[in-house]
């Protein structure tokens, strides 16, 4: 059996009748697949709107019955992440929070500590803006995954082959600050840490097409 990974939204729009931005919904999309069958991925503290289109989205593809989807089982909640324990009867020291301020890094070992690994959402400003203060001050216990920023679902990604796989920190192979390109002459940087596949950073599908969007429109006038 895995884990519960939890991805607390820290979006300052959480309360608003707004829905989640494009490349948020591939993020989140792909946690499930990160995070494999045998684990569970829950959206905490949600608008109700962005709650209502990721539930949709999550029941387009199966919520597995068994390991044949490799997908994890997924809900979305407009419950904070407190609330949301209690209602599960989940008890505080049994949940780690992934803090890049924590003394102490991720290893293997945690998994027989932890139940659940908590994220704040929104990991991904450029520069960082520690938004995962509000959850430190709940008093979680924490570990960290290194010193370069992640991308939340690289984050999750990272997580899970520590404590699932039992693979050291250390020993993930990484590709930072990676240069996207889609032509000679057009590419972008991502400022952050991915997970290395074959040498690429392994991005959420569909991405590389929406940033090769956005810089399109950002050539329009």
């Amino acid at each position: 059996m895995g884990f519960r990974y939890i991805v607390e939204h820290m979006e300052e729009d959480e309360n608003t009748p707004r829905s989640l931005p494009e490349w948020v919904v591939l993020e989140y999309q792909h946690m499930r697949a990160l995070a494999g069958a045998s684990s569970t991925v829950h959206f905490t503290h949600l608008s109700q709107a962005s709650t209502d289109s990721l539930t949709a989205l999550f029941s387009a593809s199966p919520q597995p019955s068994s390991s044949e989807s490799g997908l994890a089982a997924a809900y979305a909640h407009t419950t904070p992440i407190l609330p949301f324990l209690s209602s599960m009867q989940i008890p505080l020291e049994r949940v780690c929070l992934l803090d890049p301020k924590a003394p102490q890094e991720i290893s293997p070992a945690d998994a027989a500590e932890f139940d659940c690994f908590l994220l704040g959402g929104m990991l991904g400003d450029d520069p960082p803006r520690d938004r995962t203060s509000e959850l430190r001050a709940l008093g979680f216990p924490s570990r960290h995954l290194g010193p370069v920023q992640m991308t939340t679902d690289t984050a999750l990604g990272v997580t899970k082959k520590v404590v699932e796989d039992k693979i050291p920190l250390s020993e993930i192979p990484y590709v930072d600050f990676p240069t996207i390109r889609f032509s000679a002459k057009e590419s972008v940087e991502m400022p952050f840490r991915y997970i290395s596949q074959d040498g690429s950073p392994l991005l959420p599908p569909g991405m590389k097409d929406l940033l090769k969007r956005d810089l399109d429109r950002g050539f329009e006038f």
